[in-house]
């Protein structure tokens, strides 16, 4: 996929924050090599793993690859807890890896998780990793993450063009609150807001997305619990303002359906390509099976689908032994082609991809209870043994996923733990947790992952507070908070590594290394056809400084130097541009 970014919009947002104190995080970047050769011997492999920014705690995850066509609606393991459908699965997961910034080395014996020799062939190898040894750093005081049980807090990572933004951009409230990250954490004067009135007895759910092309336009999930009617609404954004609905969109600016009313209102809205999707989030309704996915085209408001996941998200055997029949879901995230669906009163766990070319293939994975992470009433001495739709712990109140799609869920009253992660294929790796994490509400854990310089993972901080649920108002700490996170695709093959690697099947920069730096530092970055290449640098108050390359470049990797001792320290970007491809990345010389 392009990706190119808007630097005037970069150079604009840094020139006014010139005198503030900004919040600018050290990334984590996890690099290492795309293909590994190995002779799937039993031999030990090392693989070499460059960490730069913070250390990682890190996972080595091994997986199939070319294989998804054979796997047809595979369901297994304890109480067939695992469904997949045309992916990849999981052949190996090690055991967390500490690594430091530098050079590292990650093992694998070429086994699987049950000891046994892999056959040799070709498979796909991840690194994922996050900082678990630093605080939490402060991105903004001010916005309350606006409810739960579903999709708390929106960061919109492209822009209206749909190409990376430089600052991503947190909403939460129903899009009442707006924070370009990047701004100083403490001036409230960066916090934009706006207001609307849905009517009587209209609430809206935390969650918003924006019209493409258009972000003075946005939509919003609403609902009724008086008559049961729901949908989604369109809205003319008036910054610090009160915001109007679109009327020309739908009925009177709103795509509708009637439901029996949840607790709360969840489940949406997302969007892929021309159609925004929602949920019922019918997690306390009657006796009776509902779980719909909505399809509402982009450009009518009409609804012009309901998919029933009843199957998956109702169960009459879990309502016969204290359980709920209806269990969702309301949390409902898009990272590329796919939707994350979750609930805090479900153990499901759940990847879709909506617009899939045949309807079957709707659901790519499911995970639930049996493998013992986000399981509920796994205990022994449980009085609803493995029920999962209830209201139990773990609470995880909102799903998100890397580009690697790797997915995390907030897990509370699970004890110091801050998430659970799940792997691309939906594999439970397990329970981690930041520094300094105590056993006290946790609502959110975000992640961005768009190639900015503000990469991680975005989260409330509850756990600050002292006190369970219910949190005393004196003690709810507002505000959102930063952990460095990445993750690394490769190749592990029996095939010799080609000597030829100079055609590149994707634009990529790299993090300019050492960084920081003084007073050079080297760029690497690979361009998939020849062409024309400039690589610029800007200072925080946008004004470009210097430009280290100008000219056709052959397809391939190639790296660059910059040399600084002429400039004073500092927090720089620079930008790679190739054709139609662009990238900034954050650098600081040091003197």
């Amino acid at each position: 996929m392009k990706k190119s970014l808007c630097i005037a919009t970069c150079i604009l947002f840094v020139a006014s924050l010139a005198n503030a104190v900004q919040f600018s995080p050290t990334p984590m970047k996890i690099t290492a090599p795309s293909h590994v050769q190995y002779n799937f011997d039993g031999t030990e492999l090392k693989i070499p793993v460059t960490v730069s920014g913070k250390p990682a705690l890190a996972l080595l995850c091994i997986y199939t690859k070319g294989m998804a066509a054979n796997i047809i609606k595979v369901q297994n393991g304890f109480l067939g807890w695992h469904y997949v459908n045309k992916i990849d699965t999981s052949v190996y997961i090690s055991s967390v890896i500490p690594t430091e910034v530098g050079s590292n080395s990650v093992k694998w014996n070429g086994k699987d998780d049950d000891g046994k020799l892999v056959p040799a062939g070709e498979y796909t190898y991840y690194i994922w990793g996050f900082d678990n040894t630093s605080q939490k750093i402060i991105v903004n005081r001010f916005m309350y993450y606006g409810g739960w049980c579903g999709s708390m807090v929106t960061i919109q990572e492209t822009g209206p063009d749909d190409e990376s933004l430089a600052n991503p951009i947190i909403y939460m409230s129903g899009g009442t609150q707006k924070w370009i990250i990047g701004s100083d954490p403490a001036d409230s004067t960066f916090l934009e807001t706006t207001t609307y009135d849905l009517g009587p007895g209209f609430v809206a759910a935390p969650a918003v997305v924006f019209q493409p092309g258009d972000f003075s336009k946005f939509f919003i999930r609403v609902g009724s619990k008086d008559t049961s009617v729901h949908g989604i609404r369109k809205m003319n954004l008036v910054p610090n303002g009160v915001s109007t609905f679109d009327t020309g969109w739908g009925d009177n600016g709103m795509a509708s359906w009637t439901q029996p009313s949840a607790g709360s209102i969840h489940g949406g809205p997302e969007r892929i390509d021309d159609y925004i999707f929602a949920t019922d989030n019918g997690y306390q309704t009657s006796p009776e099976a509902v779980s719909n996915f909505y399809y509402i085209s982009l450009d009518e408001g009409e609804v012009v689908k309901e998919k029933d996941m009843s199957d998956w998200w109702s169960s009459s055997e879990d309502l016969e032994k204290g359980g709920k029949m209806n269990r969702g879901p309301g949390g409902i995230v898009a990272r590329g082609k796919y939707i994350f669906l979750n609930s805090h009163s479900s153990c499901i766990k759940q990847m879709v991809e909506p617009l899939a070319e045949d309807e079957e293939d709707f659901y790519v994975w499911t995970n639930q209870n049996g493998d013992y992470v986000l399981d509920y009433h796994s205990e022994p001495d449980s009085p609803k043994p493995w029920v999962c739709a209830d209201f139990v712990s773990p609470f995880t109140y909102h799903l998100s996923a890397d580009t690697n799609l790797f997915s995390i869920t907030s897990a509370y009253d699970m004890g110091a733990v801050s998430f659970g992660l799940l792997a691309p294929d939906g594999d439970g790796i397990g329970y981690l947790a930041y520094a300094g994490e105590t056993a006290t509400w946790k609502i959110y854990n975000h992640m961005v992952d768009s190639g900015s310089a503000f990469d991680g993972i975005y989260s409330d901080n509850q756990a600050s507070s002292n006190s369970i649920w219910p949190v005393p108002a004196e003690e709810t700490v507002l505000g959102v908070w930063y952990v460095g996170q990445d993750s690394f695709k490769g190749i592990i093959s029996s095939k010799p590594v080609a000597v030829d690697e100079s055609a590149p099947s994707a634009f990529s920069v790299a993090q300019n290394s050492p960084n920081p730096f003084n007073p050079t530092t080297t760029i690497g970055f690979a361009i998939p056809e020849a062409g024309t290449v400039s690589i610029e640098v800007y200072n925080v108050a946008g004004q470009k400084v210097d430009t280290i390359a100008n000219g056709f470049m052959a397809a391939g990797k190639h790296s660059v130097n910059w040399d600084a001792s002429g400039f004073s320290a500092g927090v720089y970007f620079y930008t790679v541009k190739a054709g139609d491809f662009a990238r900034t990345m954050k650098m600081t010389l040091l003197k």
